[in-house]
């Protein structure tokens, strides 16, 4: 047993979330080595119907998110289900739900009500706008949260870009983890649960501490194209090179601008480093330089250099790069899927891969067998 699987071992998870977000935070706390009991809908969950299928016709997004843990469908608004959902909850740590502010409440299994039952549990909602607030009834999705964050206005290169992956529903599900376990070491203090409200809309600000700082400082609204982040400086730029791959050069020290520039053979862009954003002129000289270079002489020139300068990879060359193959993040999983781990190593060991997704008794996938539930370490494919 891996060391990572320690971490929150014992604790019991009831997950009634859907789509990614609290589905995620699950599976983390999974990792960690939580007993996570996902209950969902007699549908299923929404996310069994998007995305591709593998081979034997199963969702693939659907069981990357909820590999590891035990699935039961549950009718809620049926008293029978509410009341053994009630006994489930009596033994629970944790539950994370996802719903629209107002639902747990109509089904009679709010947090005042589960607190009755459980005073230990800790229980996070995880939703799009919190749990109250001028728009907790609206609806969103992740591109909706960074609009209104002030992250689309600028970021892109001409009108405002979104994001792959999702930035908001990924931070959500992250904090909602560091939330729950430190309910969890609080609970251990003095004994008591928690409500913990996260919205996602509010995930996305602490990604924003440096631009919200200068801006209660100064002012200043960031502009697209205005900052070294976003595209205006050229020791932090994206370079296209004369075979029509990319490069991405990150040298914001000046060492590393220094060691770059030292390659290039142009000593003299060392003291433009500071020229005023943005470096339109000096963007271009680069560009130009590396422009009438191959992806293979760019990488040559300045592999040895040290100046933080890196091929664009797609993601299958990502997945078998040597430095992620090395480092164990990415396997494949007992039923040949290809698994993105939990990215710690732990006493030097990497991250375990994920048993397969397990139904309650009644809801077994048709031909499974229990061999099927063995790990297997093994690199993805190539």
């Amino acid at each position: 047993m891996s060391r990572l699987s320690l971490f929150a071992k014992g604790i019991r998870v009831i997950d009634l979330s859907a789509f990614l977000p609290g589905p995620l935070a699950s599976l983390l706390l999974a990792d960690m080595g939580a007993e996570v009991l996902k209950v969902e809908p007699p549908s299923g969950d929404m996310m069994a119907q998007i995305g591709p299928r593998d081979a034997k016709g199963q969702p693939v997004f659907y069981g990357a998110v909820n590999a590891g843990k035990t699935v039961r469908q549950m009718d809620l608004k049926q008293p029978e289900a509410r009341d053994e959902f009630l006994t489930l909850v009596a033994s629970a740590d944790v539950l994370i739900e996802g719903f629209r502010p107002g639902v747990m409440r109509r089904l009679g299994l709010d947090y005042p009500v589960l607190r009755e039952v459980n005073p230990r549990l800790i229980y996070c909602s995880l939703n799009g706008y919190g749990a109250e607030g001028p728009m907790s009834q609206a609806a969103g999705h992740d591109a909706n949260y960074l609009a209104l964050s002030g992250i689309l206005h600028r970021n892109g290169s001409v009108e405002p870009s979104f994001y792959d992956p999702p930035l908001a529903d990924s931070a959500g599900s992250l904090f909602s983890v560091i939330a729950i376990l430190g309910a969890l070491r609080a609970r251990d203090a003095d004994g008591c649960g928690s409500r913990i409200d996260i919205g996602l809309a509010d995930a996305a600000m602490p990604l924003q501490l440096f631009p919200i700082a200068e801006h209660g400082a100064t002012g200043v609204v960031p502009q697209r194209g205005g900052g070294f982040l976003n595209g205006a400086a050229a020791f932090y730029q994206v370079y296209a090179l004369g075979d029509g791959r990319h490069v991405m050069l990150g040298a914001v020290e000046p060492k590393f601008w220094f060691a770059f520039c030292q390659a290039a053979g142009h000593p003299e862009w060392i003291s433009r480093q500071h020229d005023p954003m943005p470096q339109h002129a000096l963007i271009a000289d680069v560009a130009g330089v590396l422009g009438t270079l191959t992806l293979n002489e760019c990488l040559a020139r300045f592999g040895e250099a040290d100046c933080c300068l890196s091929p664009v990879l797609d993601l299958g060359e990502a997945l078998a790069s040597p430095h992620h193959t090395a480092r164990g993040v990415v396997r494949k999983g007992p039923a040949g899927d290809c698994q993105a781990l939990f990215p710690a190593h732990v006493n030097g060991e990497a991250p375990r891969t994920r048993p397969l997704l397990r139904r309650h008794p009644g809801h077994s996938p048709k031909g499974a067998r229990p061999e099927q539930q063995m790990n297997e370490e093994r690199a993805c494919p190539t």
